[in-house]
């Protein structure tokens, strides 16, 4: 039985493919083609390659909005938990070899408030606010769409899993991210106000397709925590590291859009999160992250493992952004179009 029609209004097309294992998870969907091959295949993939990393973002948004022309059902397709699995533990077990080990969360999370002197040659806000176009900051929210349109949604897995002190602390602070009680200051809508200022298009996972491997991680690290409550610890670090580090950004992407002059509801959505995040991020540390570790210290190094698996993953896409964007080159796997509004320069694709 499929899905009713007012259940699916949201729901975005199914992206194109990119290699194998994507091109199977697609066509398993759509056609219900087989798929007990592929998982002979993860083991060779690359764990954070265009391929694995699309077939994850797919077989994730399940849990999500879904894709138009997909049954519902398929979110618990046993077939597909199985490949996901095979593709998680690719993807886990690269991310725990890659990232450093040995910090607690303490140690972790005071290295996020260490702020540079100057500029950071390594950090997309600062190079936004110094030297980033219009084009630059359009690209920047077309890649993030794929997380602010959901955002606070992955970390709300962790609520059930949590107790007393860090469970009140994480359901105030999903409130304020869902709005208070106001449809029109949650804060996915407020980032699509942003979008339509860019003249973006504001569709839920819209630009899928034009998102790069180090764009996707990011996003697929969040269900990856999110849905497994073995990992309930890295996805309070993963929360944790979000909200320490957005309140700094965010005021230095604020800055940028004025002076490249996006309109105000772009300028909103970070100015938003500068005043927000910034008690927030006393919130996370003190009562999330230390009512967790009051409760379950034994997932220290689970928080610390979140907070710098986010870094690194963060890290791979800064690198991919800047790199492009000092070459006049789009970041993105096809440019955008010019904004209807303006004409800022139009990059060549990547």
């Amino acid at each position: 039985m499929t899905a009713p029609v007012e259940s699916r209004l949201h729901s975005p097309e199914l992206p194109e493919c990119r290699g194998e294992l994507s091109c199977g998870v697609v066509a398993a969907l759509l056609r219900d083609e087989p798929i007990a091959a592929l998982a002979q295949r993860v083991a060779s993939a690359d764990p954070y390659g265009e391929d694995l990393q699309l077939a994850l973002y797919v077989l994730y948004e399940l849990h999500y909005q879904g894709f138009r022309g997909v049954a519902d059902e398929r979110e618990w397709d046993p077939e597909l938990l199985g490949l996901r699995h095979a593709l998680e533990q690719r993807f886990l077990g690269a991310l725990r070899a890659d990232v450093p080990s040995g910090a607690g969360a303490e140690q972790a999370l005071a290295a996020l408030l260490v702020e540079p002197i100057g500029h950071d040659d390594t950090s997309v806000s600062h190079h936004l606010l110094r030297d980033g176009e219009l084009w630059q900051l359009r690209e920047y929210a077309a890649l993030r769409s794929l997380y602010h349109l959901k955002e606070a949604d992955p970390h709300a897995w962790v609520i059930p899993r949590l107790h007393g002190r860090a469970k009140a602390a994480m359901v105030a602070i999903e409130f304020d991210e869902f709005g208070a009680g106001r449809a029109e200051e949650i804060h996915a809508r407020l980032f699509a106000d942003l979008m339509a200022d860019l003249g973006l298009e504001t569709a839920y996972g819209h630009y899928a397709d034009a998102a790069p491997a180090e764009a996707l991680a990011p996003v697929n690290l969040m269900s990856l925590f999110g849905l497994h409550r073995a990992l309930r610890g890295a996805l309070v670090g993963h929360f944790a590291s979000v909200e320490v580090t957005s309140s700094p950004g965010s005021r230095r992407l604020a800055a940028a859009l004025r002076r490249t002059g996006a309109g105000p509801a772009a300028q909103r959505f970070y100015d938003e999160h500068v005043e927000a995040d910034a008690v927030h991020e006393q919130v996370v540390r003190r009562d999330v992250v230390g009512g967790l570790l009051a409760a379950e210290p034994a997932l220290d190094a689970d928080v610390a493992f979140g907070v710098e698996a986010t870094g690194f993953l963060e890290d791979r896409l800064a690198a991919r952004l800047l790199a492009a964007w000092r070459q006049g080159r789009s970041a993105l796997r096809e440019p955008l179009a010019p904004q209807p509004s303006a004409q800022p320069s139009t990059p060549v694709a990547s």
